[in-house]
């Protein structure tokens, strides 16, 4: 059986990533919002507010949470750009999901934030050079992350949470019609 944690497999990453790795990452990163919003369309208010697996987040959670993390991720892309390797706050991101505004926030909110966040993002991605997918942040639990790790990170990340909500969809036959 698969694990409903893991539903594309855990993040894993090999150096260096070539050219057309690269630009399949930032496609996947321009593309998560549409695939975010294609997951949940047609969701009702309680299946939004079902578990994605036993003791995991609501589908509500999880819309919430995309943009929290990568609203970070683009700091620290942005940190990294302009700063010599900076250390960067981690975040509690279990403790964002319990939150008020993630009960209380409509959902189009989130959506709507993260397709204005990926366009800024996307674009900044698009201007790199390739010196600069070397620069890098200091994690304090994960150590130095190159943008060019962090790319790949978020490329998953993206395609990770929408396939909680999809498999979720698959396993209790929510179809979209």
């Amino acid at each position: 059986m698969t694990d409903l944690r893991y539903p594309i497999g855990k993040f894993h990453f090999d150096l260096p990533l070539g050219d057309e790795e690269k630009t399949k990452y930032l496609e996947d990163i321009a593309r998560t919002p549409a695939h975010l919003r294609a997951a949940i369309e047609g969701l009702s208010p309680q299946q939004l507010d079902t578990p994605y697996r036993p003791e995991g987040w609501t589908v509500r959670q999880v819309v919430h949470h995309v943009p929290d993390s990568h609203l970070n991720a683009y700091l620290r892309f942005k940190l990294a750009l302009t700063e010599e390797e900076p250390t960067i706050k981690p975040y509690a991101e279990d403790r964002w999901a319990r939150l008020a505004d993630t009960a209380s926030t409509p959902i189009e909110t989130s959506l709507t934030l993260l397709d204005s966040l990926h366009d800024r993002w996307v674009r900044l991605l698009r201007s790199l050079e390739p010196d600069d997918w070397k620069r890098a942040f200091r994690h304090p639990e994960l150590g130095l992350v190159t943008l060019e790790k962090n790319l790949a990170l978020y490329s998953w990340h993206g395609r990770h949470h929408v396939a909680h909500i999809t498999s979720l969809r698959e396993r209790n036959g929510w179809d979209r019609s």
